[in-house]
C-alpha cells in the first residue's frame, strides 16, 4: 500500500537537533530584542509628543500616558513658517538628490571608463577630499565672494552635489560591467551619452538607488549650510527650526526659567521630530532592499 504524501514528507523532513533548536531560539530572541530596542525610541517620541507639557515636565517620558493632548501639534502647525520650512526642505532634498545622483553617476562612469586617459589621476584627486578638507574659510569665501549664491537654494544644494564615497560606489559597479556591451554600442555608432543613459545606467539600478538614499538623508538632515549662508527666513529649512527650538530650551535652562517655559520647547521639539522623520520613513522601506547590495558592490571578487 502506497503511503500518503504527508507521511512521505514527514519521513524525509530534515530533523533538527536540540542544540540547533536552542541556537535558533537564541537568534530569534536577540533579533526580537534588537527590534524592540530600535523601535522604542520612535515609540517614545511619537507617544510623548501627545503628552501635555505639564505632565511631561512632572513625570518625564512615559511609555503610555494617562492623558493626551494635541497642543504641541496645534502650536507647530499653527505657525505658517513650518509649512514654508517644510517646503524648502522637500525642494532641496528632491532637487539636490536628483542633481547629485546624475552628476555622481556621470563622473563615476568617466573614472571607470577605460577610454578616459587621465582617469587614475582624477580618481586620486577625488580621493583627497575623503581624507582632508579644504577648511571653512576657503569654503565660505567660495560660496559668498566667488559664486555669490548665498541666500539662495543653490547654497544648500551645490556643496553636496559630488560625494567621493558615493562616487567610488558607482565606480566599483561600472568596472564590474562587461566592457563588451559598451564596445558593441560604439561599433553600432552610439555616442558616449547614448551609451551611458541607454546601456550602462539602466543596469545600475541598485547602486543608483543606494547613493540616492545617501544623498536624500544628507540633504534632509543638513542644517549647517543654512546656518552659514541663509539669512532669509523663508529660505531656511525645517532643520533650522528644530535647532532654534533646542537652543531656546538650553538657554531657558541656563537662565533658570520655570519648568513650563523649558518643557514647552521640548514638547514642540518632539512634535517637530515626528513631522520631520515622516518623509524618510515613507521612502526608506521602498529602497532598503537595494541598500545592502549597493553598499557591497565590488566587495567580492571572483
Amino acid at each position: 500500500m502506497l503511503s500518503s504524501p504527508v507521511h512521505f514528507r514527514r519521513r524525509n523532513a530534515i530533523r533538527t537537533s536540540a542544540g540547533e533548536r536552542i541556537y535558533l531560539t537564541v537568534c530569534f530572541l536577540v533579533l526580537a530584542c534588537s527590534f524592540v530596542a530600535c523601535l522604542l525610541p520612535f515609540y517614545l517620541i511619537i507617544v510623548n509628543s501627545l503628552v501635555p507639557a505639564m505632565d511631561l515636565s512632572r513625570g518625564g517620558f512615559q511609555l503610555w500616558p494617562k492623558t493626551f493632548s494635541l497642543d504641541g501639534y496645534r502650536y507647530v502647525l499653527g505657525n505658517g513658517k513650518v509649512f514654508t520650512n517644510y517646503l524648502v526642505s522637500i525642494t532641496v532634498t528632491v532637487c539636490g538628490t536628483a542633481l547629485a545622483t546624475i552628476v555622481t553617476a556621470m563622473f563615476a562612469y568617466g573614472l571607470a571608463h577605460p577610454r578616459v586617459k587621465y582617469r587614475y589621476r582624477l580618481s586620486f584627486l577625488t580621493y583627497i577630499p575623503m581624507i582632508m578638507g579644504s577648511g571653512l574659510v576657503g569654503f565660505y569665501l567660495l560660496i559668498v565672494s566667488v559664486l555669490h549664491i548665498n541666500d539662495t537654494l543653490l547654497a544648500l544644494i551645490l556643496p553636496y552635489v559630488l560625494s567621493p564615497f558615493n562616487t567610488f560606489i558607482m565606480v566599483s559597479h561600472f568596472r564590474g560591467l562587461p566592457y563588451e556591451l559598451t564596445e558593441a554600442a560604439y561599433i553600432d555608432g552610439a555616442h558616449d551619452g547614448f551609451v551611458f543613459f541607454k546601456v550602462v545606467w539602466p543596469m545600475s539600478v541598485i547602486p543608483t538607488v543606494t547613493i540616492m538614499l545617501f544623498y536624500a538623508l544628507g540633504y534632509w538632515n543638513d542644517w549647517w549650510l543654512a546656518n552659514l549662508f541663509i539669512t532669509r527666513t523663508e529660505l531656511k529649512p525645517l532643520q533650522i527650526l528644530i535647532r532654534n527650538i533646542i537652543s531656546r530650551q538650553q538657554m531657558a535652562a541656563i537662565m533658570g526659567s520655570s519648568a513650563n517655559f523649558v518643557m514647552q520647547p521640548l514638547t514642540v521639539q518632539l512634535v517637530t521630530v515626528c513631522i520631520t522623520i515622516g518623509p524618510i520613513l515613507l521612502v526608506y522601506p521602498f529602497v532598503q532592499k537595494y541598500f545592502v547590495q549597493g553598499i557591497t558592490v565590488g566587495a567580492v571578487k571572483g
